[in-house]
C-alpha cells in the first residue's frame, strides 16, 4: 500500500499543483453591432457586443460589468450590468453592452471627436468572472483605435 501512495503522490502533486494557477487574462478581440438604444437630450444610451477570446483551459461566468466608456479622452458614458453570459473554455464570446451616455459632456466636447476618421477607445473599470459560485473582480483598462464616421 505504501509503494503505491510513493508512486502516484508525485502525480497527484503535478495535478494539484497545475489546477491551482491563477486564471490568464481574457482577450479583447473586437466590438461589434453598435446601435443607438435610447435616443434624448437628458439620457441616451448605446448597445454594442464586445468579443473577448477565453485562453484558459476551462470555462467560467461574467456575473457583472462596471465600466467607463472614453473616447479620445472624453468621457462618452458609463455601464453598470448584472448579468450572466457563460464564457467557453479556449473560445471566443460576446459582451452585450449598454453604455448610458454623458449628454452634456458628449455635446460640450464630442462634437470635434465624432468629426474624425480614426477615434481611440477607452474602457476602464471592473469585470465579475468566476466558476462555481466564487467570482473575482478583474480590472479593465484597455485602449484600441477604431474607424468612425458619421457619414
Amino acid at each position: 500500500m505504501t509503494q503505491t501512495i510513493k508512486v502516484f503522490f508525485p502525480f497527484l502533486f503535478i495535478i494539484l499543483l497545475t489546477s491551482c494557477q491563477s486564471p490568464k487574462d481574457l482577450e479583447f478581440r473586437e466590438f461589434n453591432n453598435l446601435e443607438l438604444d435610447k435616443l434624448g437630450f437628458s439620457a441616451s444610451a448605446l448597445k454594442v457586443n464586445l468579443v473577448y477570446y477565453n485562453p484558459n483551459n476551462f470555462g467560467m461566468e461574467l456575473n457583472r460589468t462596471e465600466l467607463d466608456i472614453y473616447v479620445d479622452s472624453t468621457f462618452l458614458g458609463h455601464s453598470s450590468q448584472l448579468l450572466q453570459v457563460p464564457i467557453p473554455s479556449r473560445d471566443v464570446f460576446t459582451i452585450p453592452l449598454r453604455i448610458d451616455l454623458d449628454m452634456k459632456n458628449l455635446f460640450k466636447n464630442g462634437i470635434m471627436t465624432m468629426m474624425k476618421k480614426e477615434v481611440a477607445v477607452r474602457a476602464v473599470g471592473n469585470v465579475k468572472v468566476g466558476k462555481a459560485g466564487i467570482y473575482k473582480n478583474i480590472k479593465v483598462d484597455y485602449t484600441t483605435k477604431q474607424q468612425f464616421s458619421l457619414f
